[in-house]
C-alpha cells in the first residue's frame, strides 16, 4: 500500500503559480532543498501538489527561517505563487489515525456478529450467519486492500483518511447486501423446516438475485459519475466505495450463503481434517 500524508507523518504543500511551471523545475528546487524524496503531482495549469517528510520548524532548522519559508520562496524564484496551502501530519497523529480505525473496524465487526446472531435467533444455529457474514465481509476488505495495492504502483493511489472512511462504507454495505439474502433465507427456512438447508438457500438466492444486481448497479452509476466529475479529494473514497460494492455484491451471493451450505453439510470440518492428515503425513 503506498500511504497518504495524513496516514504517514508527513508535509504536504499546495501552491498554485501565476504562471506554468515545468515539473523536472520543481524537482531540481526540490532536490537542491534536501527532499529528493518528495512527490510532486501537478494540478491543472499552474497547480502543484508536492508531499514530502516533515517539515522543520524555525527552530529546528539550520536557519532562522522554517523549512516550509525556504520552499516557498525557492520556489517563488520559478514564478510567483498567486495561493499557498501547507499541511502537516506528526507521525503520533498518523499513529493514532490508523490505530483508531483498526478500532473502528474491529468493534464495528463485533457488533455485527452479535446483531446478526441476536436477529436470527430463531432458526436453528444464527451463529453462523453471524460468522458467514463476517466472513463475507473480510473477503470484500481483502479485495479492496489488494486492489489498492496493485494501484498504488500502477497509479499512485494513496491510502488516506478518506480510504479508511471508504472501508468502513463498505463493511455497512456489504453486510446489508448479505442481510437482504439472509433475510430471505430465513424465511424460506422458517415457511419448510424439513426441507433441506441447500434447496431453501438456492430458492432465496433466484428469489433475490435480480433485486441484488439491481441495487449494486444504481449505485455503481452514481460513483462512476463522481469519480469522473467530482475531482481529486474524494477520488479514493469514491474508488474503494465502487470496488466495494462490486466484491459485495459477488461475495453476499457466492461467499456468506455458499459458506452456511458448507458448514451444514460438514465440509468445512472434511476440510481441516484433511489439511491435518496431509500435514501428518509430511511430518
Amino acid at each position: 500500500l503506498t500511504p497518504g500524508f495524513d496516514v504517514a507523518s508527513g508535509s504536504v504543500l499546495n501552491c498554485t503559480f501565476s504562471e506554468p511551471v515545468s515539473e523536472s523545475d520543481i524537482r531540481a528546487e526540490m532536490d537542491l532543498l534536501g527532499h529528493p524524496e518528495a512527490s510532486i503531482q501537478k494540478v491543472g495549469d499552474n497547480g502543484v501538489f508536492i508531499r514530502t517528510t516533515m517539515l522543520k520548524q524555525a527552530g529546528q532548522s539550520e536557519t532562522s527561517k522554517s523549512e516550509q519559508e525556504i520552499i516557498l520562496e525557492s520556489l517563488g524564484e520559478l514564478a510567483a505563487i498567486q495561493s499557498r496551502e501547507v499541511d502537516t501530519i506528526s507521525p503520533i497523529v498518523a499513529e493514532e489515525t490508523v490505530r483508531k480505525a483498526i478500532i473502528a473496524m474491529v468493534v464495528a465487526s463485533v457488533a455485527i456478529l452479535f446483531y446478526i446472531t441476536w436477529a436470527f435467533r430463531r432458526i436453528p444455529n444464527s451463529f453462523r450467519y453471524g460468522v458467514a457474514a463476517l466472513l463475507a465481509l473480510v473477503h470484500d476488505l481483502v479485495i479492496v486492500l489488494g486492489t489498492f495495492s496493485i494501484l498504488g504502483k500502477v497509479a499512485n493511489m494513496e491510502v488516506n483518511a478518506m480510504f479508511i472512511v471508504g472501508l468502513l462504507a463498505v463493511a455497512g454495505y456489504s453486510v446489508n447486501d448479505t442481510i437482504v439474502v439472509f433475510d430471505r433465507i430465513r424465511e424460506n427456512v422458517a415457511r419448510n423446516i424439513d426441507r433441506p438447508l441447500i434447496s431453501s438457500v438456492n430458492t432465496s438466492l433466484l428469489e433475490t438475485f435480480g433485486r441484488s444486481l439491481n441495487t449494486s448497479a444504481t449505485t455503481m452509476f452514481v460513483l462512476i459519475a463522481l469519480i469522473l466529475f467530482g475531482g481529486p479529494t474524494i477520488l479514493s473514497l469514491l474508488v474503494v466505495l465502487l470496488i466495494g460494492v462490486l466484491v459485495g455484491t459477488y461475495s453476499s451471493i457466492f461467499v456468506a450463503s455458499q459458506f452456511l451450505v458448507m458448514w451444514e453439510q460438514g465440509e468445512i470440518g472434511r476440510v481441516f481434517r484433511r489439511s491435518r492428515r496431509t500435514q501428518a503425513q509430511s511430518n
